[in-house]
């Protein structure tokens, strides 16, 4: 069974986390939406989201993909987090693979992950993208797979980037069946 950590935090997307979450684990991919300290969280749209764990005590497991979910402050505390940058960093390294929706992917930016790979994110954030990684090539697409790296663009993108997950996890003939199912 695949595992997936899904880092978050205050000011989260709800959208990009919650269809995520849920789309994964109807493929019975193992998910982990860790809180970066393990308490409650208020989302952009103030929905209180309980997480299954703290980053801190879950991060150094062995995890299959890291996806982080956009909003604001969020994609900014996580680009901040020295324990958000370690698990990246890890899985690159692993060669494993990272997604990143909305304001996210300047997260992946700063971390230098997206360097010479073809990306998105929400559109008010393209030329952030393009100043921290010149090397990119940002494309308007609603989901963006270059390698290990995949991207999208926001909460509307959230269902069609959560199957795009699913199909790098479990194939493409699971993500079809799930699209059947919830009818996407």
């Amino acid at each position: 069974m695949a595992k997936v950590l899904i880092p978050f935090t205050e000011g989260v997307e709800e959208i990009e986390l919650i269809a995520v979450i849920d789309v994964l684990r109807r493929a019975d991919v193992e998910v982990c939406a860790a809180s970066l300290d393990g308490e409650l969280v208020v989302g952009r749209s103030n929905i209180s989201i309980a997480p299954d764990a703290g980053l801190a005590a879950v991060m150094h497991e062995d995890w299959d993909m890291v996806v982080l979910p956009g909003g604001l402050p969020n994609a900014f505390l996580l680009r901040d987090d020295a324990n958000v940058k370690a698990v990246v960093q890890r899985l690159r390294d692993e060669r494993k693979s990272i997604a990143a929706i909305c304001a996210a992917p300047m997260a992946l930016a700063a971390y230098g992950i997206t360097a010479g790979k073809r990306v998105t994110s929400y559109p008010s954030c393209q030329d952030e993208m393009e100043k921290l990684q010149p090397s990119s090539v940002y494309v308007d697409e609603a989901v963006v797979e270059d390698d290990f790296l995949t991207t999208s663009r926001g909460p509307g993108t959230s269902i069609a980037f959560a199957l795009r997950l699913v199909a790098k996890l479990c194939g493409a003939e699971k993500a079809a069946e799930i699209r059947v199912s919830i009818v996407a």
